[in-house]
């Protein structure tokens, strides 16, 4: 393809640059088809040689830990930036480890991540999906785990990526939290996050850097035809699904790309730093890459915005 810059934001007090479109790596974990180890170690080249060098990483993303850590084998470090999570959900995989939350086993589970990772640190540690707020953030925690995995290095920066905004504003209280993951609520379809007061303001307020999950609703808002990338998918709300039938259309009526669309209004919103796109091939990789590097047609969001699809 030709050559295009993806643009880069700083991560909040992280000081890191990262690229708008940080490389979320279920799309090879197998979720969602089939990602062959080959082919999953050249996606992950050709996206740093694109500049999408921010990895952002999970054990409950099926096989892709160990498959990203066999493409990071001889990558110099300084050129990728790598996140991770601690599943607290309890998705288990085979690689995961059984654990209950505590502080001593969330530096268990990280150092075997690093181990499959091939690194000796993580740029950031999301704990993710707790259920509830009061055990993680209790003394012996989870957080306590990630903040004693940061003050041996292991860690370089801690936060929590989750949808409760609840749970949020109790993160952002302990003062300990430099980024943040949220997720389906700042799209063309729902936009609760960027509410006055709401968890946006809230991480701008205390410089936390910002990740937004799902800016295209599991692949509806891509332009692809709706109900096959619903099934791919496995996204099942009906309002949603018509929703993005019609911006679908819209688009197709006036030859512009819904992805271009869903991707640009979320790069609008200058408190978001990055909107991390499992990418399964290096088409999608390619067509995501020129979503963020190239300027809508004038007047094209204003226009769909004022559709109020």
């Amino acid at each position: 393809m030709a050559t295009l810059q993806v643009p880069r934001r700083i991560w909040g007090r992280t000081g890191l640059s990262i690229p708008v479109i940080p490389f979320g790596t279920q799309g090879f974990g197998n979720h969602f088809g089939d990602v062959g180890d080959d082919a999953a170690i050249a996606l992950v080249h050709h996206a740093i040689d694109l500049g999408v060098n921010h990895f952002d990483c999970a054990r409950c993303y099926g096989d892709s830990l160990r498959k990203l850590g066999l493409a990071l084998q001889g990558v110099p470090r300084e050129r990728v930036i790598v996140s991770a999570r601690l599943c607290l959900h309890r998705v288990l995989t085979p690689l995961q480890l059984e654990h209950a939350g505590t502080a001593d086993d969330v530096v268990r589970d990280v150092e075997d991540q690093l181990k499959l990772l091939h690194i000796d640190f993580l740029d950031a540690l999301l704990l993710h999906d707790p259920s509830d707020m009061a055990p993680v953030l209790a003394k012996g925690g989870a957080l306590d785990g990630a903040l004693r995995l940061k003050d041996r290095g292991l860690v370089r920066h801690v936060g929590f990526g989750m949808r409760p905004h609840d749970f949020h504003r109790q993160a952002l209280e302990t003062g300990a939290v430099d980024v943040m993951l949220t997720f389906s609520d700042f799209n063309l379809l729902r936009r609760s996050a960027a509410e006055r007061g709401g968890i946006l303001e809230q991480a701008a307020k205390h410089g936390v850097g910002v990740l937004n999950g799902f800016s295209i609703m599991r692949g509806i808002l891509t332009g692809a035809p709706v109900a096959e990338a619903a099934e791919r998918g496995r996204w099942t709300n009906a309002e949603d699904i018509a929703r993005a039938t019609a911006m679908r259309q819209w688009a197709i009526d006036r030859e512009v790309s819904l992805l271009d669309i869903a991707l640009q209004f979320c790069l609008a919103e200058i408190r978001i730093h990055g909107n991390p796109l499992g990418n399964q091939n290096i088409a999608e990789l390619e067509q995501n890459v020129a979503a963020v590097s190239k300027p809508l047609p004038d007047g094209i969001l204003k226009e769909f915005l004022g559709a109020a699809l």
